[in-house]
């Protein structure tokens, strides 16, 4: 019997081969998207008035969730978030919760936090 000998040569770029690789892209976008769509869901629609009356709000926040994927020079990156500027991001919320602890803030608290409870749920999965 002949025996045949075959000798391992390591692809030193294997690991950039997979993490630049189109599977990996979509591996990590489908979690993305996953979290944009949970996001969209549980964010406030809030129309209206503001706390200044003559600004109207027309559900920007929501609209402005978005998942992308980009390559980086190590690998893809997925990621999702809002693009809103930082008011529309904490201008909801029914005001401080009642506690018996005495806080430091006063006013108005967010109470709907989108972005973190999408995160969570992708974590819980």
């Amino acid at each position: 019997m002949a025996r045949t000998s075959f000798r391992f040569v390591p692809n030193p770029r294997l690991y950039q081969e997979i993490a630049r690789s189109p599977g990996m892209r979509d591996a990590l976008k489908d979690p993305a998207d996953r979290g944009a769509a949970v996001a969209q869901s549980i964010a406030p629609k809030y129309t209206g008035p503001t706390y200044n009356p003559t600004v109207q709000r027309h559900g920007e926040y929501a609209e402005s969730i978005y998942s992308a994927a980009s390559l980086q020079p190590n690998g893809w990156r997925a990621e999702f978030g809002a693009t809103a500027d930082w008011w529309g991001q904490v201008e909801f919320g029914s005001g401080r919760p009642a506690t018996s602890r005495d806080r430091p803030q006063t006013g108005w608290s967010p109470k709907a936090r989108p972005l973190g409870r999408a995160l969570d749920s992708l974590r819980s999965t």
